[in-house]
């Protein structure tokens, strides 16, 4: 049973399915999805879905909010708990995975508490599941004891889906060495590779996104008042995807800026985007953790903005660390400026990233953890 809950973008839901992907065929799984429903996201057919009452973050006051305007936050709370732990008795997981809590989502302890009571009653392994930077918190000393509380509670195994040749967990959480579970490093969660080529490109292209689309519409902008400039400069085409999220108001006035722009295509959401950026000469977008993956399995040169709200720095520390490394050219706010992005773009296209040797082989790692998992708490109950 894999518990996953995104709020803001759907980072966090391609990661998780991802990995769940990969647990297929050793596992029977029921996935539960507490975020928005995108609907031409595609989950694996083998796997059981539970999409419960979803809850989104407002983006300015980080406040956390039903999906449906005609539900009261308690109304989704309740509904959301009597779920999960009808689920779990019912699924009787051997596993049950909590995807980046208690690291995060502690807003969500009202589910989430009764849920690992009621499988550590059941005799089930828990495991949390994050990624190789977490959001750090004012008092993050406060922060961490408390995580290491729940974690020795109740987690069996903490998996982090990193290369510590790259980052470290210890860079935003100080405490690992202290918790009282197993702790693996699985390698980087990435996207395979599309066997065959569902789209193909007819002329260069640079690639522009922004993951689910609640943030990141500076750039976009900059992008798209860039297109006219870079129109008899460069051969290429700019596909631009909006993310699903994208607000009704953005999303028509990048279609307005497109408008008799022939280098310039503005959509919201494909289902084969690493296959654009398998083929892009360029991919321009935000920093998050499987966009950035995705970057690192294709090898194509990446133009990279962190996200800056709510005090997180995950995305930019991240990007930092490879664009010290030459992998990534890093954008910063200041050079959302047309003109400037323009001859940015036509630079970039001249150099060769850095090639980086890292761990991608997140999935595989984490489907074995999970295996050596069951295989220590047969043995256990058999003798």
């Amino acid at each position: 049973m894999f518990y996953c809950q995104h709020i803001l973008g759907m980072g966090h839901l391609i990661r998780s399915t991802e990995i769940v992907r990969g647990l297929i065929p050793d596992f029977q799984i029921c996935l539960i999805n507490g975020g928005q429903v995108i609907e031409e996201f595609e989950f694996p057919p083998e796997i059981e879905v539970i999409n419960i009452p979803a809850v989104k973050t407002d983006r300015e006051f980080n406040e956390l909010r039903p999906v449906d305007d005609s539900l009261t936050m308690t109304q989704v709370e309740e509904t959301r708990k009597s779920i999960l732990l009808a689920t779990c008795d019912r699924f009787k997981p051997d596993i049950l995975i909590i995807e980046l809590f208690p690291f995060g989502r502690r807003r969500f302890s009202g589910e989430l508490i009764p849920l690992l009571e009621k499988a550590q009653s059941m005799g089930t392994k828990i495991v949390s599941s994050v990624r190789d930077i977490i959001v750090t918190k004012q008092n993050q000393q406060r922060h961490e004891e408390k995580v290491c509380r729940l974690i020795d509670r109740y987690f069996d195994m903490l998996l982090i889906h990193g290369d510590p040749n790259l980052v470290k967990l210890n860079l935003s959480f100080a405490r690992v060495a202290d918790l009282n579970c197993l702790v693996h490093y699985t390698g980087y969660v990435v996207q395979p590779q599309p066997e065959s080529r569902q789209i193909t490109l007819a002329k260069p292209t640079i690639l522009v996104s922004v993951g689910g689309g609640r943030f990141g519409h500076d750039l976009l902008e900059c992008v798209a008042r860039s297109a006219p400039i870079l129109q008899d400069k460069i051969p290429h085409q700019i596909q631009m995807f909006t993310g699903p999220f994208c607000p009704e108001s953005v999303f028509d006035k990048l279609q307005q800026l497109s408008q008799g722009q022939e280098n310039l295509t503005c959509d919201r959401y494909t289902t084969n985007l690493l296959d654009y950026m398998q083929q892009a000469d360029l991919s321009i977008g935000m920093s998050g953790y499987n966009t950035t993956m995705n970057i690192l399995s294709t090898g194509v040169r990446a133009m990279m903005m962190a996200f800056q709200g709510n005090n997180d720095k995950e995305q930019e520390t991240r990007l930092k660390k490879l664009a010290s490394l030459g992998r990534v050219k890093m954008i910063s706010p200041q050079d959302l400026e047309p003109e400037m992005f323009a001859c940015n773009i036509i630079d970039y296209l001249q150099q060769k990233p850095t090639e980086l040797s890292l761990d991608l082989n997140g999935v595989k790692n984490t489907s074995n953890y999970l295996q050596q998992l069951t295989t220590k708490q047969f043995t256990e109950v058999s003798t």
